[in-house]
C-alpha cells in the first residue's frame, strides 16, 4: 500500500478554521490489486489490504476518487469497496470525485458513485467533482466554475459534514457497572 500523510487538501482549511486538527492519508489502490483479488478468493484480507480498509473505515471523512472506464468507476475501485463490510461506512461523510478524458462521462458521479455510497449508507456530500482533461489548468468561463472552485465548494461541503458529525464512541469509554459484571458471572 502506498499511503502517505498530507498536510493539505480540500476541506482542510475549513476544518482548521473551525479549530479541528486535520490529518490526511492517501490510499493508492493500484498497489493493492493482488491483495483485493486474494481477499475474494480466500475471504481474508492480507495485512496491507487490512490496513487500507482500516484507514478508510476509521476515517472521519473520505474523498473517493476514481478514473472513469466505460462510463463507470474502475473495477479495482468497485472491488475494493466490495471487500469492505456493508455497514462500515454508515454515516461517514464521503466526497465522490472522478476523472476522465471528456466531460461526457461526468454523469458517472450520479449514476454510479453516488448510488454505490448510498448503498453503503454513507453521508455523500451533495457537491461532487468531475475533472475532464480540459479542466486541468482551466479557470472556467462565464457559465461554469473552474476545477479549483468546484474542488473548494465540494471540500467545504465535506468539511461541514465532518464537523457536524458526532465523535465516534470509543469502546474503552463504555464502562459496565460492577453489578452487571457480577451478575454475568453467576452460574445457574
Amino acid at each position: 500500500m502506498r499511503s502517505r500523510p498530507r498536510q493539505g487538501g480540500i476541506g482542510t482549511l475549513a476544518l482548521v478554521d473551525q479549530g479541528h486538527a486535520v490529518s490526511i492519508e492517501v490510499v493508492e489502490l493500484r498497489a493493492l490489486v493482488g491483495d483485493v483479488a486474494n481477499q475474494f478468493v480466500t475471504g481474508f484480507a492480507p495485512p496491507r489490504l487490512a490496513a487500507a480498509i482500516d484507514a478508510v473505515t476509521g476515517s472521519d471523512g473520505l474523498i473517493a476518487v476514481t478514473p472513469v472506464f466505460t462510463a463507470s468507476y474502475s473495477g479495482l475501485f468497485k472491488s475494493f469497496f466490495d471487500v469492505i463490510a456493508p455497514d462500515a461506512l454508515t454515516g461517514q461523510p464521503v466526497l465522490v470525485a472522478a476523472t476522465g478524458g471528456t466531460a461526457r462521462h461526468s454523469l458517472v458521479l450520479e449514476h454510479a458513485l453516488r448510488p454505490l455510497f448510498a448503498y453503503l449508507r454513507a453521508a455523500v456530500v451533495p457537491t461532487a467533482v468531475y475533472a475532464a482533461s480540459e479542466d486541468w489548468g482551466s479557470g472556467g468561463d462565464e457559465y461554469t466554475d473552474g476545477l479549483p472552485a468546484r474542488v473548494r465548494r465540494a471540500g467545504g461541503g465535506l468539511a461541514a459534514l465532518m464537523a457536524a458529525r458526532p465523535p465516534r464512541a470509543d469502546p474503552e469509554d463504555d464502562v459496565t457497572a460492577l453489578e452487571r459484571q457480577l451478575a454475568d458471572l453467576r452460574f445457574d
